[in-house]
């Protein structure tokens, strides 16, 4: 049986034989030799801690730093590995891409991150101290890489996401450097620092790599039933844990506390008003499952720069149903007006759910921020929250927004050109959305789908029919 990207002829070479495994290779032991380098323990961690807590007023076991964040660290984990990679399965063929791509930026991105967050956070003694909360924290910056990933799934070559993430996790650290420790901007979620850059890096370089004939690969330009399915577990798993991902790094106390019940209040919000402008885009009324795995999640994405801030419950809703509107409006507009007049081809409409809501958080926190009083805050918890008065805090918060923005385009841009380059094995603009390029795939998988298309062709040409709904698909194949 030989392979679809033989029967379309595709000009590309897609054999990545020696480049994946040379590049998986090379970093993997160069991750092995800087870690061993630079990396250690921190005094949680390490055996020393017997004697640390007897110097530090006779700490218990319990007050261990790891007990507090390693619930958090857990559901932030399964939102990096399974919530994102499930999310991205929509596609009726890419469903192995999807997860399985997603498994490997992310292992090697948690790595890079750990050593470049470490050289511009933790480097004062001259190696890198690491803990549960260095985990989460590079969790966050892969969680950046992965949004970008979005714009360009099925695209692009597992060489290329690789080169994608050393340069996104990089680009990351500095971006988040300069918002948290030069402008002292407060991101508690990351609408700015994760959301707004990785969806300005992941647009910016598929507008770079934009592909004039895409049109070729259209027939895999979709879902069937069962794929859809699977993108909705990602998007309940995603939900359910965005409260975790959004007070994971917060103070102990209070700070946590909010942002949890921010977050769950925003997600909550965000559900009833994604749901309702779904079906006031179709003429029948029927509801988009597009907009339902995406939409439904703006909410806690717009919510994180403020998350921890005195935004009251009533304002976590508003924000969530203010971006259920928009983000759900975005993917009726918004996405077909950036590939017609921008050249900008969104595969997972990330612009819809990770940039427009970033941004809207960045401007939350901006003017929470800034409306900040000590009658709401309290002298000391105003003290505590913000390392300045409200109304500069307010200033530096829209800042350390534009630096993400900025990073985001203007890496996207350079990082595009290279992986422009003719070198790294990617797929021919009639062959995208295929796992088979890079994956073994069952001989009968592909015969059946190959008859189910024959099959679906004639139908449609009985029925006199120019294109044919994407469920007698599902219904054909075995």
């Amino acid at each position: 049986m030989y392979g679809l990207c033989d029967s379309f002829g595709c000009s590309k070479n897609t054999n990545i034989r020696l480049k994946l495994p040379a590049v998986c290779f090379i970093w993997q032991i160069a991750m092995i030799i800087l870690f061993g380098i630079f990396v250690r323990y921190n005094e949680e961690s390490d055996t020393h801690w017997i004697e640390h807590k007897k110097t530090k007023r006779n700490l218990s076991d319990i007050e261990n730093d790891f007990y507090y964040r390693y619930p958090s660290f857990q559901d932030v984990h399964v939102m990096i590995f399974v919530g994102f990679g499930f999310l991205m399965t929509f596609l009726k063929r890419y469903s192995f891409g999807a997860v399985g791509f997603n498994f490997l930026i992310a292992a090697f991105g948690i790595q890079w991150a750990l050593l470049m967050q470490g050289w511009f956070h933790s480097f004062g003694t001259g190696k890198i101290l690491i803990a549960v909360e260095n985990l989460i924290n590079a969790d966050f910056c892969v969680g950046s890489c992965l949004i970008a990933y979005g714009a360009v799934l099925g695209k692009v070559s597992p060489v290329q996401l690789l080169v994608m993430t050393l340069c996104g996790v990089t680009l990351f650290a500095i971006d988040e450097f300069i918002i948290l420790n030069v402008i002292h901007a407060k991101d508690a979620g990351g609408s700015m620092s994760i959301h707004t850059f990785g969806a300005c890096y992941g647009l910016a370089i598929s507008w770079v790599l934009y592909r004039p004939d895409l049109n070729q690969s259209k027939r895999l330009l979709g879902s069937v039933y069962h794929s859809d399915v699977f993108a909705m577990i990602g998007t309940l798993f995603l939900w359910l844990f965005w409260p975790s991902f959004n007070s994971a790094i917060c103070s102990h106390g209070d700070g946590q506390h909010r942002a949890a019940i921010n977050t769950y209040l925003a997600l909550a919000s965000t559900v009833l008003t994604s749901v309702a402008i779904s079906s006031l885009s179709k003429d029948k009324g029927k509801l988009d499952m597009v907009h339902i795995q995406n939409s439904t999640l703006a909410g806690g994405v717009a919510v994180g720069t403020a998350a921890e801030f005195m935004l009251m419950p009533y304002g976590a809703l508003i924000v969530g149903f203010c971006c259920g509107i928009i983000s759900t409006l975005g993917y009726v507009y918004v996405t077909p007006f950036l590939e017609k007049n921008l050249k900008i081809q969104d595969t997972c409409g990330i612009n819809n759910l990770h940039c427009m809501p970033g941004i809207i958080g960045g401007i939350v926190g901006a003017i929470s921020a800034a409306g900040a009083t000590e009658y709401v805050y309290g002298s000391e918890g105003l003290a505590a929250m913000f390392p300045m008065v409200p109304r500069l805090q307010g200033g530096h918060q829209a800042a350390g927004l534009c630096v993400a923005i900025v990073f985001g385009i203007g890496g996207g841009i350079a990082v595009g050109t290279v992986l422009k380059l003719p070198i790294w094995g990617d797929p021919a603009d009639d062959n995208c959305f295929d796992d088979e390029v890079y994956w073994e795939v069952s001989s009968e998988i592909l015969a059946a789908d190959l008859c189910a298309w024959k099959m679906l062709e004639n139908k449609c040409n009985r029925l006199r029919q120019q294109t044919c709904s994407k469920y007698y698909l599902y219904y054909l194949i075995p």
